[in-house]
């Protein structure tokens, strides 16, 4: 038993844990997740930013499809958003800490991991997600 991630690719652990994105050799254009294959040549690993603002979201009030869903079977309705880090790439996230109503534009994020699913043997997956940066501090 323990914690392991969901993919030691797109999430770097802190203080503070950041997530893994790519930065363009040439361009400089930062992207989420970093790319894979032969695209991944053309970047360079880039810790993103822990703090954004709420660009926008919806609520997820149904369980996805299996596959591709892999979370757990006792579904229960979560906020999806996109956070925008400033000056280097909006990013898609479940949202946490947060009452529904409470979501919007512009709000301060701060980047977190949450438990995602548990593997057979114990083990606590966990994923990342953005929570109001109020929550995160207190």
């Amino acid at each position: 038993m323990g914690t392991r991630l969901i993919s030691d690719d797109i999430i770097q652990l802190g203080p503070p844990p950041r997530l893994i994105g790519g930065r363009h050799r040439q361009s400089g254009r930062v992207v989420f997740p970093y790319p894979s294959g032969s695209e991944g040549t053309l970047y360079e690993p880039f810790a993103l930013a822990a703090h954004g603002t709420l660009w926008s979201w919806t609520i997820q009030r149904f369980r996805p499809k299996s596959p591709p869903y892999a979370g757990p079977d006792a579904f229960q309705p979560y906020a999806v958003g996109y956070v925008a880090l400033a000056g280097e790439v909006i990013v898609e996230a479940r949202l946490e800490g947060i009452a529904f109503e409470a979501l919007r534009v512009d709000l301060p994020m701060t980047l977190t991991l949450v438990p995602f699913n548990t593997d057979p043997d114990g083990t606590t997956v966990l994923t990342y997600a953005f929570r109001p940066a109020e929550e995160a501090a207190s």
